[in-house]
């Protein structure tokens, strides 16, 4: 059996600080669009905002597939051996939780658009199929589960970054380098 590499390979430190930084971004735009701009904004900006917001977004959905593809045919790096086997576990949990959001989030938030009779268009360049017609009842549902999700993922990444930079400041190990320093794929 080979041994774990020491270093993510360049393409899992590309498509995860590329997801990164859209999802960081998508989510400031969504939270911008749906605590500042809901009462006395022009219907048009907003508009534009929370289109916005889709088309930065939407990528995530095939980036996920790419990385969860990616991840499964090129193991991660061993977590440190100072790390506990239930933290190691917890943190192995978490990452899978991650992965389940970054595909749940977009999901709910195209049929949170579709169901209000809007498409869910892919960096300004095409729509997403719509899958479900207008519909106010399927609304009510997902937009609370894409609101909620948006947060439990925010405070995931926060904890994220924090248990990222403990590894790197405290910890002093190996386990943010890991994703920043030169590999091979």
């Amino acid at each position: 059996m080979s041994a774990r590499p020491q270093y993510y390979t360049r393409t899992a430190q590309i498509l995860h600080w590329l997801m990164a930084a859209i999802f960081i971004t998508a989510w400031l735009i969504g939270f911008y669009s749906g605590n500042f701009l809901s009462y006395g904004t022009d219907g048009a900006f907003k508009g534009d905002i929370i289109t916005l917001h889709k088309n930065i977004a939407t990528p995530i959905l095939f980036l996920i597939v790419i990385r969860i593809f990616w991840r499964y045919t090129h193991p991660a790096p061993s977590l440190p051996e100072s790390m506990s086997a239930p933290m190691k576990k917890i943190a192995h949990v978490i990452h899978w939780v991650l992965y389940i959001i970054l595909v749940a989030l977009p999901i709910t938030g195209c049929f949170f658009s579709w169901s209000a009779g809007h498409p869910a268009p892919v960096l300004y360049l095409f729509n997403l199929p719509t899958l479900i017609a207008p519909n106010p009842h399927i609304m009510a549902i997902v937009k609370p589960i894409h609101v909620y999700l948006s947060w439990f993922a925010g405070l995931l990444i926060v904890g994220h970054v924090f248990a990222a930079l403990k590894h790197h400041f405290i910890d002093r190990d190996n386990v943010l380098k890991s994703m920043t320093s030169q590999a091979k794929d």
